[in-house]
This record gives structure tokens, sequence and C-alpha cells, in this order.
């Protein structure tokens, strides 16, 4: 695939970014350069090869499911200008 300055121009215009004539030429370059490298790595023979996220095999770091309080209701509604028992209060809006 090759890129051309009239496609570097609408790509421009379409995200909104001021490309000036030199700019345009100039990218032109860098874009074929870019992807003559991704149809490099597309002719790489992959079909062995598990996917994975990282190149360390690690596990997913897990702990125990509980409910808990969070022990943190006091600390939650400090700030608070009115509270009881830990609840926020507020002014009856509906009468």
């Amino acid at each position: 695939m090759s890129v051309d300055v009239d496609t570097v121009t609408r790509v421009a215009r379409l995200a909104r970014i001021a490309v000036t004539a030199e700019d345009a030429e100039r990218m032109t370059g860098e874009l074929n350069t870019i992807l003559g490298f991704v149809e490099q790595l597309n002719e790489v023979d992959v079909s062995g090869v598990e996917p994975m996220t990282s190149v360390i095999p690690t596990s997913m770091r897990r702990r125990e499911d509980a409910v808990t309080d969070g022990s943190k209701a006091a600390d939650v509604v400090a700030n608070a200008p009115a509270t009881e028992e830990n609840f926020f209060m507020v002014p009856k809006v509906i009468e």
C-alpha cells in the first residue's frame, strides 16, 4: 500500500490537523516507510506462536472475594455537613 500527498491531506483534514504542502510531502515519505515496515511484519509466519500479554510468563494476582464495609464509614462522611450513624443527612425534597 502506498500513500500519496492527496491521501495525507485528506486524512489531515478529517483529523482537523493543519498541514502545509511541505509537511504533507514529508509525511508522505514517512507514512510510506511505516506502511512498508508493517507489510514486512505481515510476512512473518506466526502460525505456531500463541498470543501473549507479556514476554514474561505471569499469572493474575488474586484476592479473596469477601464483602466488607471497608472500615472507612467515618472517613467517608467526615466532610458531610450533616450525618447520623455514618449516613448522609439531606433535607426532604418531596412533600
